[in-house]
């Protein structure tokens, strides 16, 4: 029935008869979803079935509910040179070194790593802040000092953030 309904779902279903073989298959997936009536300490992406029999709907249900998890987890953290940016707790990481950003840093450095070029601050202001770009304002020179200092404090990173004539880039 398993089988059955990996086909209709249009995923693969395999069988592990023990935590070996189950840690074995999962190294070679990077989605997968494992369902078991107990619980692995050392295995992400896990579902218990704790209350058998299920019904099938029910069983469908709870496995896209799952899968839904998994791919909101797997969005929210972004890679971005040697850091990892997770924007569900809004924290930029390297190393066991965590440094916690505000919402507006976050979208800076997310609007600034999607382009191959310098950002111009009109550009940032438009994009990041929503202010018209005739509006006379240091607001991005300033979040940008800021974010700079707190990324060098933090990481001794003077890198991560340059300055170009025509705008900021993430190197």
């Amino acid at each position: 029935m398993l089988e059955e309904l990996g086909l209709d779902l249009n995923f693969k279903i395999s069988f592990a008869d023990s935590e070996k073989s189950l840690k074995d298959e999962v190294k070679n997936h990077n989605n997968y979803l494992i369902i078991s009536n107990k619980k692995y300490l050392a295995l992400d992406n896990q579902f218990v079935l704790e209350n058998t029999p299920i019904k099938i709907s029910k069983l469908i249900e709870k496995i896209n509910i799952e899968f839904l998890k998994i791919q909101f987890n797997s969005q929210s953290h972004v890679k971005l040179n040697n850091y990892t940016i997770d924007l569900n707790s809004r924290e930029m990481l390297i190393d066991n070194i965590t440094l916690k950003l505000t919402e507006k840093e976050i979208n800076t450095i997310i609007y600034l790593s999607k382009s191959n070029k310098p950002v111009s601050i009109n550009e940032l202001q438009e994009k990041v802040w929503s202010y018209q770009s005739d509006t006379e304002t240091h607001t991005v020179e300033t979040h940008i000092y800021r974010l700079r200092k707190k990324i060098l404090n933090s990481f001794n990173d003077n890198e991560f953030i340059i300055s170009k004539k025509n705008g900021y880039q993430i190197k």
